[in-house]
Formats: structure tokens, C-alpha cells, sequence
């Protein structure tokens, strides 16, 4: 039975959260069932949202890495007057399409500065007659607050939902593992699996054969991977060639430095929608270590070198890159010890080893979301 789906997904910095979010939403589509997906961040070029819709809030986004101030379209602080008008927007849409299933990204245990519109919209909820199933949508790794209380908010909060769907691998890594408190969830944490993108089609010529491919996802906090890979070049293996892809996020001036200091064997080019198709293709790929660029990773069987970013207090990339390497699916380097001899060095170890054997990694994650759902929304209506 097609049912009526609102996905509330908001990225602050990396486009990381709107992708999964995105792959989910064109899955739930594509198995015939009614999709919004309202997204809070920045618009994106390419949203890759499938046959689903998506309608674009008035746009949010962390003043820097510490997330401690939100602005809007203009660089501008919100205020309450902004936040009123995105908060009866939201709604606006939940009461036009009175969807059968709602799905908060990462609320609650995460997004608490957008309390202000997500208390509201499951208030709403559950209030209306019948009451939608309840989901909330999780990456593997988790970041606890340091302050106790804000866990025990969250887990209150997370006890009302339906389901929490972990889109990874416990084999791999557990929500435990980074959030210990969710233990007391029980049965309500349900695993996906990773959730990868299908796969892309081949680069044109001999794009990506062979080559060292760098990449930092929308490139918001990776500049200095970027400008250290450049050096880290000259102390490598002469005569192979080396691909830059830029994120729209990187700041001008780290671009501009990029383009003057690259040599004859060095493309630095915009980000690409044939990305994963690069990585197929590539002798080893250098990059961050979040959810998407880590599954396109995989998903492609290809070297790689990772370096989480690691600002701000975060923890989440230096645990997934730690668990890859655990099974020697990646090279791990520290982005506190990050310099050109060490990169350069990791790298040589890198393309020295097999590429990965992921045949036991459960990487079915949007057809099992959309399975999990429809059993769920059936189960509710029979009982």
C-alpha cells in the first residue's frame, strides 16, 4: 500500500546528512510510496532525491565547525522572528501532506539547536488522528554530548518513537560502541545496513586510472588535507598522476592556493557526480572519513587513506576510520599529526596493500529501510 512519507533532514556543515537522507527519500519513491523530503541546509547542485520532492526551508547553516552559532542565507544570526517563520513553514507541510510516516533525521540525538521546529512538528504528530508511525534516522556513529542531561533527553525523547533506524552494520560497529546509553532502547534500535549510493557510471577516457584521487567531501573543513596532500606529491612516486576534487564548500582562497601550486601531473577540478566511479578506477583514494565518502569508498573496493576530520570535539569519523582500519580496509592517519613526509608515507603503505574484501558488510541499507517500513506501517494498522 503506498503511504504518504515526511523526511525532516538538516545539514549544518557537510552535505553528509542530506545525502543519506536524499538516498532514502528516492528509495521509498521508487518502491512506489508518496515522498517529501524537507530539507533545512543549503540548497545543492545535484540532490539526487529520485522521484521524491523536495522542498527547500529557508536556509540554515553553523557559523564554523564548533556549531555553536546558527546563521541564515545572509550570514546572519537567526532570531526568534526566523525561527517562528521556519517552524509554521515545517508545519505547513506536515498538515498539507498528513503523511502515514515521519522521519526525523538524526533527532533526537542530535540537531538540539532545532528544537524549536522539530518539538512542535512531533507534537503535531502526535496529536493528529491516526498518529503516524514515528522513525527517527541514524548514521553508525553517534557523538555524546558532554553534559548528562542532554543524553537523558534524548533517550526520553527517542523512547517515544517507533523505531530508531541505524543505517550500518553492528558486525562493524554498534551504536553502543559510541553512544553507550542507547542501550536502554532495546528492540527499538533496528540495523539497516550501510546505506551506499547506486553505483555511477564509468569517467569518461581514462579518468581516475591509476591515479591518487583527494577528495573532502564539500570541502567546508578540509583544506589543509588538501594543501598537505599538494606537498605530501613531490615526496611520492614521480610520474603518476594526481586528482583534486574541491568541494563547493572549500573557502576561495584555499581553491585559488590550490590551482597556483599545482604541477604538471596535478588536476584540480570541481567535485563530480562520477565520483564513485574515479574510486573504481583509482590506485588509492585519500579523504576524510565521513558516512557517504567512506561507503563510496567501500562500495568501489579501492585503497584508501583516510584522515577524519576531527574539529570541534568531533569523534564520529575518527571511530569509523579506526573500525576500517581494525579490518584492514584503510590506512588511518592522524589529522592532529597530519604532515607531507607522513601523508606521503601512509599513502606508499596504502597502495602497497590488496584492495579491500567487503563481501560480508550488510550494505543493503535503503531497500531494507524501505522493507522495515512497510512492515511496520502494516503491523500498526492490523494491531
Amino acid at each position: 500500500m503506498p503511504l504518504r512519507i515526511l523526511i525532516h533532514v538538516q545539514h549544518l556543515l557537510g552535505t553528509g546528512h542530506f545525502r543519506r537522507a536524499a538516498a532514502i527519500g528516492s528509495a521509498l519513491a521508487q518502491a512506489g510510496h508518496e515522498v517529501e523530503i524537507v530539507s533545512g541546509g543549503p540548497p545543492l547542485p545535484h540532490p539526487g532525491v529520485g522521484a521524491a520532492r523536495l522542498f527547500q526551508l529557508p536556509a540554515l547553516r553553523t557559523a564554523d565547525s564548533g556549531f555553536a552559532t546558527l546563521i541564515d542565507e545572509q550570514g546572519k544570526p537567526i532570531d526568534a522572528a526566523w525561527k517562528n517563520r521556519r517552524r509554521d513553514l515545517l508545519l505547513g507541510r506536515f498538515a498539507a501532506l498528513r503523511p502515514d510516516v515521519l522521519i526525523t533525521e538524526l533527532f533526537p540525538f542530535g540537531r538540539r539547536q532545532l528544537e524549536f521546529e522539530l518539538l512542535p512538528l512531533l507534537e503535531a504528530a502526535r496529536a493528529r488522528s491516526p498518529r503516524p508511525l514515528i522513525l527517527c534516522s541514524l548514521r553508525d556513529v553517534l557523538v555524546v554530548p558532554r553534559d548528562a542531561n542532554k543524553v537523558t533527553r534524548a533517550l526520553e525523547r527517542a523512547q517515544t518513537y517507533d523505531r530508531i533506524l541505524v543505517h550500518g552494520d553492528p558486525a562493524l560497529i554498534d551504536l553502543p560502541s559510541s553512544y553507550p546509553a542507547s542501550r536502554t532502547l532495546g528492540e527499538r534500535v533496528v540495523y539497516t545496513g550501510y546505506i551506499m549510493a547506486p553505483p555511477s557510471p564509468d569517467p569518461p577516457g581514462e579518468d581516475g586510472r591509476e591515479e591518487i584521487v583527494v577528495s573532502s567531501g564539500g570541502g567546508a573543513v578540509g583544506a589543509r588535507l588538501l594543501e598537505t596532500a599538494l606537498a605530501a606529491q613531490a615526496l611520492c612516486e614521480p610520474g603518476r598522476r594526481w586528482r583534486f576534487l574541491l568541494g563547493a564548500d572549500l573557502p576561495e582562497e584555499a581553491r585559488q592556493r590550490l590551482l597556483a601550486r599545482r604541477g604538471p601531473r596535478t588536476i584540480v577540478e570541481n567535485s563530480r557526480a562520477d565520483f564513485a566511479g574515479l574510486l573504481r578506477r583509482c590506485h588509492v583514494s585519500l579523504s576524510q572519513a565521513g558516512y557517504n565518502t567512506v561507503m563510496d569508498i567501500l562500495q568501489a573496493n579501492t585503497r584508501a587513506v583516510l584522515v577524519p576530520f576531527a574539529g570541534g570535539g568531533e569523534t564520529e569519523q575518527a571511530q569509523r576510520a579506526a573500525a576500517l582500519a581494525a579490518r584492514g580496509w584503510a590506512t588511518v592517519l592522524d589529522e592532529a599529526r597530519l604532515d607531507a613526509a607522513g601523508l606521503a608515507a601512509a599513502l606508499t603503505k596504502a597502495g602497497q596493500r590488496p584492495r579491500p574484501d567487503i563481501a560480508t558488510l550488510r550494505r543493503d541499507g535503503a531497500t531494507e529501510t524501505v522493507r522495515l517500513i512497510g512492515e511496520l506501517e502494516t503491523e500498526r494498522r492490523v494491531s
